[in-house]
């Protein structure tokens, strides 16, 4: 089994909101992408942040944004985020009656298309869409609230993912969401992920910059080689 290099997406949500711009350029230099949580209040019990502040924000970095919609119909607003910028849009599986037709929408507006999979749902059933999207998103907690602890247990999605991709020669990011901090995310990248959303980790850090260097480091050095 083998896996790309390494993307790490330090997640705003765990930012100062009123210290937004100046958190992510806190991490420019040293994360992939920006992971922008957006919830609705319906899909799950939270309300975040939405299509204005993503616009906004996206003057004040050069770094990719990694938007996941936790919203009831994105096939009503996911087109948007592409619109504004977004390097790559995920939304839920659960949300979501088409994720090929919505894919597709997302790829044309000129984003990466990315399938979101709550923690309660069978990954099984979506294995055959994936040649459809550029990222598959596996929820390591239950969507909705940052600061949760990871469980390790649904890391047999990782890996079932990861057998699937590898086995299909398929170009798709396998991101992992929840829990993943320096003493977790070397068990998610030995089971086959290869992208990692970190809040707190990052942005409760002294260093927020240097936290994504060791986050990164410790990914690599547990990542399967062939």
């Amino acid at each position: 089994m083998t896996v790309p290099l390494p993307i790490v997406a330090p997640s705003i949500l765990a930012a100062d909101f009123a210290r937004l711009a100046d958190e992510v350029r806190a991490i420019e230099d040293t994360a992939d992408w920006v992971h922008v949580d957006v919830m609705d209040n319906h899909f799950v019990p939270n309300l975040t942040i939405g299509l204005p502040v993503v616009q906004s924000l996206r003057a004040a970095t050069r770094l990719p944004f990694d938007v996941h919609l936790m919203i009831e119909d994105p096939r009503r607003w996911a087109p948007g985020y592409a619109d504004a910028g977004a390097y790559n849009v995920t939304f839920h599986a659960e949300a979501c009656a088409d994720p090929v037709a919505l894919a597709k929408e997302l790829r044309s507006a000129g984003a990466k298309a990315g399938l979101a999979i709550d923690r309660d749902t069978p990954i099984e059933p979506y294995l055959d869409l994936l040649p459809s999207f550029d990222t598959l998103l596996i929820m390591t907690i239950k969507a909705g609230f940052g600061g949760q602890r990871f469980i390790p247990n649904l890391l047999d999605k990782v890996r079932t993912a990861r057998r699937h991709v590898n086995a299909g020669h398929l170009e798709l990011r396998i991101e992992v969401d929840g829990g993943i901090a320096v003493d977790t995310i070397a068990e998610a990248a030995e089971a086959g992920a290869d992208a990692f959303v970190a809040g707190t980790a990052v942005f409760g850090a002294d260093d927020p910059a240097e936290a994504v260097r060791r986050l990164r480091s410790l990914a690599q050095c547990a990542a399967p080689r062939a």
